[in-house]
């Protein structure tokens, strides 16, 4: 599983040797169990590290246990880097050389599948789960007082572990209210603890209802979805009914935040769109949303000093006077620094918007 530590040293890493970077779709249930190895061949075929590509191929002959439905390699044997992460999500095959991991691929799966925080709620207790990159990362639950219902008339017995049966002094909805305002401060710590970026609830619609408000207001910002479900399912029966929910809404708040940051650039105010335009703010860190196009890619030159980046051909920085060198993709930049200064990067499929106002844009922070 790829962690937010991974990630931080993918985003920091630079180096004079180049590294091979190689998505590696090794989904079995798309027949690529065996093919795998074959396809990593011919994409290695024209690539000139022999010391890269003998040890991403014994990587996967010798070390590769075949779990996940994917593994991405980074190796640069000069300098002694050397990273693989198999990955429970399917990728596109892909190769690419540079002086720095190639991350894109990366940025959209974390924008996808990334941090995902579930609550699945009834009156007497809850159960959390913390999803990150389709995978368990970690399950947590609280109970509560348990609520024994009786005919009209009569009292409403509760015991639990709040000690003993204390007869007729609770209410059965005083109990429920209790019991749901402690699943609502365990779960914000737990998602505060797994650094969740958005949520969903899971239960009957009143119980979802009620938890809902007793969430603090930063929680309830993030939650993008609910759904029913028993609260005996299981992990991976919650994760499949989770991520349906969570890839509609993001297709909808991709949608919205297209639309608001070509509104913001039209007005002038904290927004920009076009890749020189974002590549200048991201420069200054002033993005705090990028969107970018999936398949877009664009050549570019990049500042050997201060790294400043740009579509341009240029020969010397005009901030700090170094040599420019071409990069194989400018939006690759803007993404790493964008997610080095804290921004989200979303990469956004199928947006005729997006693309008419030149495949990037973004929302800006000042």
């Amino acid at each position: 599983m790829l962690t937010k530590n991974d990630l931080e040293e993918l985003l920091a890493y630079s180096d004079e040797h180049l590294v091979l970077s190689v998505y590696l779709n090794t989904d079995s249930s798309a027949g690529n169990d065996e093919s795998a190895l074959l396809r990593l061949r011919a994409m290695l075929r024209n690539v000139e590290m022999p010391k890269d590509e003998e040890a991403i191929l014994h990587y996967m002959m010798r070390e590769h246990d075949g779990s996940g439905r994917s593994v991405v390699m980074f190796s640069s044997v000069e300098n002694g880097f050397w990273r693989a992460y198999p990955l429970a999500l399917p990728v596109k095959d892909r190769l690419w050389v540079h002086h720095q991991p190639y991350i894109k691929p990366l940025a959209r799966l974390l924008d996808l599948y990334g941090n995902y925080g579930v609550v699945l709620v009834d009156q007497q207790g809850g159960r959390f789960f913390s999803f990150h990159m389709s995978e368990l990362l970690a399950q947590e639950g609280i109970l509560g007082e348990k609520i024994h219902r009786t005919k009209r008339g009569g009292a409403s017995q509760v015991a639990g572990r709040r000690g003993g049966s204390s007869g007729q002094t609770d209410h059965t909805g005083e109990l429920a209210e209790r019991n749901m305002r402690d699943v609502a401060e365990a779960a914000a710590a737990f998602f505060a603890h797994y650094g969740v970026r958005r949520v969903l609830l899971a239960g009957t619609e009143d119980n979802v209802a009620a938890l809902r408000a007793l969430l603090p207001k930063r929680w309830q910002s993030l939650i993008v979805g609910s759904f029913p479900a028993s609260m005996t399912a299981s992990a991976d029966e919650v994760l499949t009914q989770a991520m349906q929910i969570a890839q509609t809404q993001e297709r909808a708040e991709e949608t919205k935040l297209v639309q608001e940051a070509i509104t913001a650039a039209a007005k002038g105010k904290q927004g920009v769109v076009g890749l020189d335009q974002t590549l200048e703010v991201a420069r200054n860190g002033q993005v705090y949303r990028l969107l970018v196009s999936e398949n877009y890619h664009a050549s570019g030159w990049a500042c050997k000093g201060c790294g400043y980046t740009t579509t341009q051909q240029m020969t010397k920085c005009p901030f700090c006077g170094q040599d420019f060198v071409q990069v194989p993709d400018a939006v690759e930049y803007a993404i790493r620094r964008v997610m080095q200064s804290g921004g989200e990067v979303e990469v956004v499929q199928d947006s005729p918007e997006l693309a008419e106002a030149g495949h990037v844009a973004a929302l800006l922070r000042y």
